[in-house]
């Protein structure tokens, strides 16, 4: 029986899972992660769902939400860890412990996937 609920539940959530919708990417924050010294963090990559994506508008952001975006500041228990990828840049947002955003620029890649996911 609860196996059902979960296969129920996880149909109706219409938010993409980041390992199916950019697989790629998923497994590279999980490695730097990793190289970061955040094992905690890169166990979490597997979990993560997009929930929307930026929309400031810039050709070179890729940015998405892996939780819903703060009006404002994410505010106290917020810290920033720059990962060092080979192309473009990317630098997660991390609330409480638990990542709530992507930051990903000059990633042409993942912009036309993350678009086309979320238009």
């Amino acid at each position: 029986m609860l196996f059902g609920l979960r296969r129920l539940f996880h149909r109706s959530d219409r938010r993409p899972i980041l390992t199916n919708a950019l697989p790629e990417l998923a497994d590279e924050i999980e490695e730097l992660l990793r190289v970061k010294g955040e094992p905690d963090l890169a166990a979490q990559v597997g979990e993560l769902r997009i929930v929307d994506r930026c929309r400031c508008g810039d050709d070179f952001c890729a940015t998405f939400y892996v939780q819903p975006k703060p009006e404002g500041s994410y505010g106290p228990g917020h810290r920033n860890i720059d990962l060092k990828p080979d192309t473009g840049m990317l630098v997660l947002d991390v609330v409480d412990e638990r990542i709530a955003a992507v930051e990903v620029l000059h990633r042409d890649d993942v912009r036309r996937k993350l678009h086309a996911l979320l238009p």
